[in-house]
């Protein structure tokens, strides 16, 4: 017992280890990146307020097309110069987005730009995805634990077993629920300023890792955010993707529960049929049973017995004709002899 917990304690630690360590080198090698690009966008911006009554339409094209480039990598040239100042990078998102890459759910608006931290990102996934399925594995373990001592304490209490399996499976659905969906989507709702379908919206979709990325915290410049926002969302994540993996592999249990019990239920309806079928034929009186037709020789080795057979009794009535004929050739010239010796 006191292994399997000092196993569990080195296993998160040696996780969250692990993402730390992953969120300073992304800081470290994204942020002076992410600073030139925000002083070309400010630039720009400047540029195109000075002159933008007399840009031609092709000026105007490539402003655009420089616009949705900065947009796209993350900088959003909007408000005064106070705001191009916060970085993207910064250790709260680094430490979320190094939660995204190890488990796998990508919103895609924020990603390395730089030719080191694409190559740390694909190494830091090679072994980060890895170890996150550990983790959820161990994560649903204590979780399963859980529901297996409120079942055990539902048992001492005299519960039949069928009703501590339904309560069980309530509570794990409704505890999940109310922790991973729906309280955190009032608390989207007051941070983020979104309605709570859209929490709950999000919600879903992150932990289900689909991550459409159409909805992100920390991304609207209007909005101020206490420190380690993001960081909190990432743990809330992590744990969030053990709970609806287990509810998932619950989901998938059932279904195949399900096509078992419906593909027993035809075979005993076909097997019953065949039983009534025989029932009635045995109630059937003699004359009202239909003769069975014979059934045709089989190619190969029944069809060659059959022709040894009657090849087999042909040949015994021809020997027992002529044994006939020579029997009786034989009285017939015995006759003939006792008619000459009486000349």
């Amino acid at each position: 017992m006191f292994g399997g917990r000092l196993q569990t304690a080195l296993l998160v630690a040696g996780y969250f280890v692990y993402l730390l360590v992953g969120a300073a080198v992304f800081q470290a090698l994204e942020r002076t990146a992410e600073k030139q690009e925000k002083m070309a966008a400010a630039q720009m911006k400047e540029a195109f307020l000075q002159n933008f009554t007399q840009l031609t339409v092709a000026e105007m094209e490539q402003f655009m097309k420089n616009l949705i480039e900065a947009i796209q990598n993350g900088v959003y040239p909007v408000g005064n110069e106070s705001q191009f100042e916060e970085s993207n990078w910064d250790f709260s998102n680094s430490f979320f987005f190094a939660g995204t890459v190890v488990s796998t759910i990508g919103y895609g608006t924020l990603h390395p730009k730089t030719a080191g931290g694409q190559i740390f990102c694909v190494f830091f996934a090679l072994f980060g995805i890895p170890l996150n399925i550990v983790f959820l594995h161990r994560v649903g373990k204590m979780l399963s634990l859980l529901c297996k001592k409120l079942g055990k304490f539902l048992y001492e209490k005299g519960m039949r077993k069928k009703k501590i399996k339904f309560l069980t499976l309530l509570f794990f659905l409704a505890t999940g629920i109310l922790v991973f969906l729906c309280l955190p989507s009032v608390f989207f709702q007051i941070t983020e300023g979104w309605s709570y379908s859209e929490g709950i919206y999000f919600a879903f979709i992150t932990l289900s890792t689909i991550g459409f990325g159409d909805y992100v915290v920390g991304k609207q410049s209007d909005r101020k955010y206490f420190s380690y926002y993001r960081v909190l969302v990432a743990i809330w994540i992590l744990f969030g993707l053990a709970w609806i993996a287990l509810l998932f592999n619950l989901l998938t249990t059932v279904l195949e529960d399900t096509e078992k019990i419906i593909v027993k239920d035809l075979q005993i309806g076909k097997v019953s049929k065949d039983n009534v079928g025989s029932q009635q034929r045995r109630c059937w009186p003699v004359q009202f049973i239909p003769e069975e037709e014979p059934l045709p020789p089989r190619a190969g080795g029944d069809a060659m017995k059959m022709e040894s057979l009657t090849a087999d009794s042909e040949r015994t009535k021809n020997e027992k004709k002529v044994f006939s004929n020579s029997k009786t050739i034989a009285i017939t010239s015995r006759e003939f002899n006792s008619s000459l010796e009486n000349c």
